[in-house]
């Protein structure tokens, strides 16, 4: 069971969520979570409960709200969390596991220390905002809440989202920051530093008139609602444009700066400097006799840094125009509500940005003839990485490195025949086939191989112009001889065919081999360009229980070889639910095999995901996937799962009528039917289960405490 403060306060269990309607008792359940681990005082709910007139009996009333809430934990099967009474008020129990906001607040610390790797700190970053479910607390209905930590708890996350902007920019995709951006200017049109980054993604992508639009929209709005001016920074900018000057790479100290870990010093609401901000945000000294403490997060001022030219800095002004003076600080418009004194704005001397160095070949920031955003970091390219415990698909392994290392076929000079497409349902193993024989043949392609991520974190499909800029780095650093090329995750045949062309993309040499994993069966592709099919089906029951010794060891499976088949059975021998099956049990060296089939078998689709990663799921993985799908072709495979099995056969139920052959085949090609028996088709049984449990809790409940 898991708490759920970061959108409507919900109780969730797996895909299953209560709503809590608004109450009394879901005030005091959201100013606890909202303080979790830590004593809050009884005079603090009350105000949070009531407000700040309170009845006579709010004391009593209070212990009565706690009873109902202790109640309804018990009737949902919450353990391991518990409302505790202690001297002075109340305190609740919780960890990153049970509660959503410990959660998103363990991520971005996490991020925060991965800032020499900007793509996994982008990644952790966007794995943490994924929590957001919607409008915080919108089901709570407490003014002192409201007015106390829901702004708190939307700074903290703006921060993010300025930080994971700062990082697209930085990784030269521009066209990723642009989406998000678009949207956070919109909703909050009075936060200058998402304009400036939405200003500096447009020039970075060649869109100069669009950037120079955009500065004026906002000039306008901040006059005309706010009565100042755009801040000096904002005006460079602008300055830059017009000059049509080179913005440069966004530096690494710009980006170390927007860090979530680099926080304003965080302010009590009697205006005294409490410490500096954390990336967890956690409010400090709550649950006093006369109330908790209300901490501020406060904006930083505007930091000049010598010898830079990055968004959020203030570098030294270009030759030309005088340089604009600063506006008075109390001018700047500020998220905060309460008064700050002027010592905690007093600005703090940084650390001049080092040197950045630019790869080989990649544009300097300014608009290129092409339009494009500059990549400042390879966009999904890199080296083939190896697959821990691969097991099974022998057979198939071997044919596909034959297929890989046999000569380059012989024919016209602007001929290039696709090696292998490797195709199946999501979760199936494809990218791990791929990977593993192309480690295997590393002899036959000396000049190396690559592995080409053609969908991005976030689901949307990379552009072919975009990968080919990136293969064009890439592969410009390689040796002499063949290369090797896996464009893993490939949406659809449009996708890819540009990479296919005569000659190839750019810095590959002749005999290139290209492996293509995709859901889909790319059976148009293989018509045009040649090549050979690889299709995977869920794994033997050999292989699954392969995958057990491989992972687990020996020593704990063969002790308890019935249970270990019976476990890799409740997995339905599917290769995405025993690796987080396996990763589960290794983290419990001391369950027994036997207990584990009981633990998995009451719910196993809400038992295999990862508690500390929720986007490594079956659930979410096969989400993603139906995602994808055209709505059409969604309802059509919700109604198939939903029924019996004769809705797959040729005539199907007389009361049913048949499903058309024409969508059967679609539904197949994306990897969501199986071939028979029985029937020409069939629906994976963790795959059926999960479409008929979501259209069971489609509609959320709603209860009342």
């Amino acid at each position: 069971m898991r708490f759920q403060l970061l959108g409507p306060l919900a109780l969730a269990d797996g895909p299953d969520t209560v709503v809590l309607q608004p109450s009394k008792p879901a005030n005091l359940l959201a100013a606890l979570l909202l303080n979790a681990n830590s004593t809050v005082s009884a005079g603090y709910l009350q105000r949070a409960v009531w407000g700040e007139e309170q009845p006579a009996t709010a004391k009593a009333a209070l212990q009565t709200c706690v009873l109902r809430l202790r109640r309804l934990f018990a009737k949902h099967g919450v353990t391991g969390t518990a409302i505790e009474a202690v001297p002075g008020g109340y305190r609740i129990v919780a960890g990153p596991p049970t509660l959503d906001l410990l959660a998103y607040r363990d991520q971005v610390r996490r991020a925060t220390a991965m800032d020499h790797d900007p793509e996994a700190e982008l990644y952790t970053l966007r794995d943490a905002l994924s929590l957001w479910q919607g409008a915080l607390l919108a089901n709570v209905r407490s003014a002192v809440l409201h007015r106390d930590e829901v702004p708190r708890l939307a700074e903290e996350r703006l921060r993010v989202v300025e930080r994971v902007c700062d990082l697209l920019l930085g990784l030269g995709r521009c066209g990723e920051a642009l989406v998000d951006l678009w949207t956070a200017t919109r909703v909050y049109p009075g936060h200058e530093r998402f304009h400036e980054q939405l200003i500096e993604a447009l020039y970075r992508s060649g869109r100069q008139s669009q950037a120079l639009a955009e500065y004026r929209r906002v000039k306008d709005f901040l006059r005309e609602e706010l009565g100042v001016d755009p801040s000096p920074s904002l005006r460079r900018l602008e300055l830059s444009i017009l000059r049509g000057e080179e913005l440069g790479p966004v530096g690494q100290a710009a980006l170390a700066a927007s860090a979530p870990g680099r926080a304003a010093p965080v302010v009590a609401a009697s205006g005294e400097a409490v410490g500096s901000g954390s990336a967890s945000g956690e409010v400090v000294g709550s649950g006093s006799a006369a109330g908790a403490v209300v901490s501020r997060v406060v904006r930083g001022e505007t930091v000049p840094q010598p010898d830079a030219e990055t968004p959020g800095s203030e570098p030294a002004p270009a030759p030309g125009p005088d340089p604009v003076p600063a506006p008075d600080p109390a001018t700047i418009p500020t998220l905060v509500t309460a008064p700050v004194p002027t010592s905690a704005r007093a600005p703090v001397t940084a650390p001049a940005p080092a040197p950045v160095t630019v790869p080989p070949g990649a544009a300097t920031g300014a608009p290129s003839a092409a339009g494009a955003c500059a990549p400042f970091a390879d966009a999904g390219v890199g080296p083939v990485p190896g697959v821990p415990h691969f097991t099974g698909r022998a057979a198939e392994a071997e044919a596909m490195a034959a297929r890989l290392t046999a000569p380059p076929p012989t024919g016209p000079a602007d001929h290039r025949a696709l090696a292998v497409v490797v195709s199946g349902a999501p979760g199936i193993g494809k990218s791990a086939l791929a990977q593993h024989v192309a480690r295997q043949v590393g002899d036959a392609f000396p000049a190396g191989r690559l592995l080409v991520r053609m969908t991005r974190a976030d689901g949307e499909p990379r552009t072919a112009d975009e990968v080919a800029a990136a293969l064009a780095d890439a592969l410009g650093a390689t040796g002499e001889g063949r290369a090797l090329l896996i464009l893993d995750d490939v949406v659809d045949a449009d996708q890819v065919r540009p990479l296919l062309t005569p000659g190839g993309p750019p810095g590959t040499g002749p005999g290139l081999a290209v492996v293509v994993t995709s859901r889909m069966g790319l059976g148009g592709l293989i018509a045009t360009h040649g090549g050979w099919v690889q299709r995977l089906t869920a794994f033997t029951e050999a292989e699954s229980y392969g995958l057990l010794l491989a992972a687990l060891g020996a020593e704990r499976v063969e002790a308890e070889p019935e249970a270990a088949h019976r476990l890799t059975a409740v997995c339905g021998h599917f290769p995405a639910a025993l690796r987080i099956l396996t990763a589960r049990l290794l983290t419990r060296p001391g369950l027994r095999l036997a207990d584990a089939v009981d633990w998995l078998g009451d719910d196993p689709l809400a038992r295999l995901t990862l508690t500390d990663s929720p986007g490594h799921s079956v659930t979410g993985l096969f989400d993603r996937a139906l995602d994808r799908l055209d709505p059409r072709l969604s309802q059509a495979f919700t109604h198939l799962a939903q029924g019996p099995p004769e809705l797959l056969a040729d005539g199907g139920p007389e009361h049913e009528g048949p499903v058309p052959e024409a969508v059967r085949e679609q539904l197949a090609d994306a990897g969501l039917l199986e071939d028979g028996p029985p029937g020409p088709y069939r629906i994976h049984g963790l795959l059926r289960a999960h479409v008929r449990r979501t259209a069971r809790i489609r509609d959320r409940r709603t209860e009342k405490v």
